[in-house]
């Protein structure tokens, strides 16, 4: 399965935010409303997760060494294989993109099912900011302020059975509006992915809703997107639906598609190649073609999700 890799990202610098800029317009929007602040934005960009902003800035997730992307690119360089191969264009793609009501259903082994208004969900469990590293298996890096709140949190509204080991993930399907859909059948719509339980209740995973303080754009997987930062971005899902526990491992799509380049678990691991590139170095966004760093193991991130993985042979389980 070919994985395009182009110069997208080569933006001006003009028509870049800087980070002095993004935090700025944090300060504006606590100041003046996120309401006012919104009236503002035309109607076209106006998304179905509006609940729980500005959000506050969680302090505990610092991120050394690397400055907040900008975002234009966040926003301008995007995998959304529904939409389109080319990152470019997914911004343009979506804008027929219908978040709006959007409904989120959790079942499976639980014992309490759900189904909920993604607002109402947001009004009952709140939001709060977190800047996470993001590492693209295509060996490009972000650094990303997401606004979300944790996946467990979200479970502990559902109660989890004891015989619950797996949590699944599912995007939508619908061809109408999705052009890559169309255009792909081949692949097994919708987009699936999965997580040990385990997994989904480390303290780093989130359900982002927004991204630099405002609802999340359609293209960066409006409304309700997954992030897990120790993992490579295809496992955080997009524009999900319904969430599933199980007591197998699910199916995923990359995984179902080619099972060689693409595991289940996924973590970034320099020591691990992709089957055609190597992962041991990585291409921050926004910082030139030949800017190329180290990648870290679990994408830094090791201190807190390495005691998951210590009785699996890592360069097996990729």
């Amino acid at each position: 399965m070919p994985v395009h890799i182009k110069k997208a990202w080569a933006i001006p610098e003009s028509e870049v935010t800087v980070e002095a800029q993004f935090h700025s317009r944090r300060k504006w929007l606590q100041t003046m409303g996120y309401g006012a602040a919104l009236a503002m934005v035309s109607p076209s960009s106006l998304l179905a997760a509006t609940a729980g902003f500005p959000s506050k800035l969680n302090q505990a997730y610092p991120v050394t060494g690397r400055e907040i992307t900008a975002e234009k690119l966040v926003t301008s360089y995007n995998n959304f294989y529904e939409f389109s191969f080319d990152k470019k264009s997914v911004a343009r793609q979506t804008e027929n993109f219908r978040t709006d009501p959007w409904t989120l259903e959790i079942g499976g082994l639980v014992h309490k099912p759900l189904k909920i208004d993604v607002n109402q969900l947001v009004r009952k469990l709140g939001i709060e900011q977190r800047v996470y590293r993001m590492r693209c298996v295509e060996a490009w890096s972000m650094v990303v302020p997401w606004d979300g709140f944790p996946l467990h949190q979200l479970l502990s509204l559902v109660q989890p059975t004891s015989k619950a080991k797996y949590v699944r993930f599912v995007s939508f399907d619908s061809p109408a509006m999705a052009p890559g859909q169309r255009s792909s059948p081949q692949y097994p719509w919708p987009y699936t992915e999965g997580l040990r339980l385990d997994e989904a209740m480390n303290e780093l995973t989130m359900i982002a809703t927004g991204i630099f303080g405002k609802p999340l754009p359609k293209q960066n997987g409006a409304p309700l997107r997954l992030v897990v930062p120790w993992k490579y971005g295809f496992k955080s899902i997009k524009s999900i639906t319904r969430i599933e526990l199980t007591d197998q491992m699910p199916d995923t799509l990359w995984n179902q598609l080619a099972p060689g380049e693409y595991g289940f678990y996924a973590n970034v691991n320099p020591e691990v190649d992709h089957a055609r590139w190597s992962q041991k170095r990585e291409r921050p966004i926004g910082g030139g073609w030949f800017s190329k760093i180290d990648t870290a193991k679990f994408n830094g991130y090791g201190p807190q999700v390495a005691h998951l993985y210590q009785a699996m042979d890592l360069k097996r389980w990729f």
